[in-house]
């Protein structure tokens, strides 16, 4: 019996229909920069404090700014972010540099090579140096409770170290490849690697002592508590990712209640709770096939992989791993999202992404805080877009970052608008601090100075919930 032609048109222009729909967005050549849109009832109340990245900014800073996007303090940095900075609960500023004197001995996005930290007047308290020929400090730290220091490092192996390890011959240029990162920043210019660089997590107490160390580069093997060296990212992505960056950590973490590190692989797209007692990899979560437990992406196919290029993996109070999904590279297509699982069932259980990837995605680096409220702060790299979301996933905080390179602009152009197109305003990570912070207690914050003057404020204009 056929169907009526009804029947067999109004499926097939639902189908239309909702593919038009998924494709919607909005676009603009320019957007504007500062405060967008503020919900004071439902926000967490507090002080975002960030560090542009901009590499050619003269005179680096990291700001404190309230709600309504006003500089309430800074910190001088002697040398640009490498890459963030958080707030301690004494008050303190600790930062990762990339110090100009010293330069990087590897070309790698990411690189860092100094821990600093600051007093709230800008006097140098702290400050740790991992920048030689065979250790870089890159990306991550982690300030823990006892006051020891966990640092992500990488370290320098030969290709013939790698070959001894089982990296298979002929997956990778023994000539060496152009490295990652900005030209004159991060290594020679014009410089190559050609060795490997694994990463490693190293644990310093006050006096700059090592306490501990944990090393991708003890933990080679096929098993599912292996990291196996021949796991490769596509030779499409370019230089070192697939070749000599094998692991590209991003994150380290500490949980005090389970006496663990968490640390995270962008190349891998796992992360991965380490025993502080053992050393074993107790759980790893993302992509069950690179240790061959699942099924690979293929062209259009995820297969059995979860997340694409992740950063931040952050452990939360009711024992669940927060983490960063960039969807970077993605093969059913890119998108960035922020999840939330559940390690006892490998479940996710909650997860934040925009309707149309035109709104939030950062191919590249990316943040997420849980806040005390129950919110999440976003950080969307790429675009120094930082925005905050409730559980119900409404956004009520909505904020872009006007310094481009150091320098204030009122909107953001594709073209750059004759500065830097990309990665000019790029914030790697950003922090919400409450207003009962002990760091924040006796400070002034009376200051309400602008960043960017002379721009609209867009946020009192169509951004605000009175």
């Amino acid at each position: 019996m056929k169907k009526p032609i009804c029947c067999i048109l109004i499926p097939s222009i639902l189908l239309v229909f909702a593919s038009v729909i998924s494709v919607m967005a909005y676009e603009a050549m320019v957007g504007s920069t500062g405060l967008l849109l503020y919900n004071k009832f439902k926000t967490y109340n507090g002080y975002t404090l960030f560090a542009p990245m901009g590499p050619m900014q003269e005179n680096p800073q990291a700001y404190l700014i309230n709600m309504e996007g006003y500089l309430v303090h800074k910190w001088k940095l002697e040398d640009p972010p490498g890459l963030y900075g958080e707030l301690l609960p004494n008050g303190h500023l600790l930062i990762a540099c990339r110090p100009k004197a010293t330069p990087a001995p590897v070309m790698i996005g990411g690189a860092g090579g100094v821990l600093r930290e600051y007093d709230w007047e800008g006097n140098l308290v702290w400050e740790y140096e991992m920048c030689s020929p065979t250790e870089l400090q890159h990306h991550c730290f982690k300030r823990m409770p006892n006051g020891n220091t966990l640092i992500l490092v990488w370290e320098k192996k030969t290709q013939e170290e790698a070959l001894a390890k089982g990296r298979k011959e002929g997956t990778f240029p023994p000539e060496g490849v152009g490295g990652m990162g900005p030209p004159g920043e991060v290594g020679p210019v014009g410089g190559k690697t050609k060795d490997f660089w694994p990463d490693f997590i190293r644990e310093v107490n006050t006096e700059g002592e090592t306490v501990w160390e944990w090393h991708c580069w003890d933990h080679i093997g096929t098993g599912p508590n292996q990291l196996d060296i021949n796991y490769r990212l596509p030779e499409a992505l370019g230089g070192t990712y697939p070749n000599f960056d094998w692991t590209h950590g991003n994150t380290v973490d500490y949980i005090p209640e389970t006496d663990q590190v968490v640390f995270n692989s962008r190349n891998f797209s796992e992360f991965y709770l380490i025993s502080h007692k053992t050393g074993e990899i107790e759980y790893r979560w993302g992509n069950p096939s690179a240790y061959g437990a699942g099924k690979a992406p293929s062209w259009c196919d995820d297969g059995d992989q979860v997340m694409f290029g992740p950063h931040h993996a952050s452990p939360l109070k009711n024992g669940n791993i927060q983490v960063f999904d960039n969807g970077a590279e993605r093969p059913e297509g890119d998108r960035s999202r922020v999840l939330e699982v559940d390690p006892k069932t490998g479940e996710i259980v909650w997860e934040f992404a925009a309707k149309t990837t035109h709104s939030f995605y950062t191919n590249r680096q990316g943040a997420a805080q849980r806040l005390p409220n129950g919110n999440v702060l976003i950080t969307s790299s790429g675009s120094g877009h930082i925005f905050e979301v409730t559980p119900k996933k409404e956004v009520v905080w909505d904020y872009v970052n006007p310094l481009f390179n150091g320098e204030p602009a009122c909107t953001v152009k594709d073209n750059g608008g004759g500065r830097m197109p990309m990665m000019s305003n790029t914030i790697h990570r950003a922090y919400r601090y409450g207003k009962d912070y002990p760091g924040l207690e006796g400070k002034d914050l009376s200051n309400r100075e602008v960043l960017a003057i002379g721009c609209p404020e867009f946020w009192r204009l169509f951004g605000s919930t009175q």
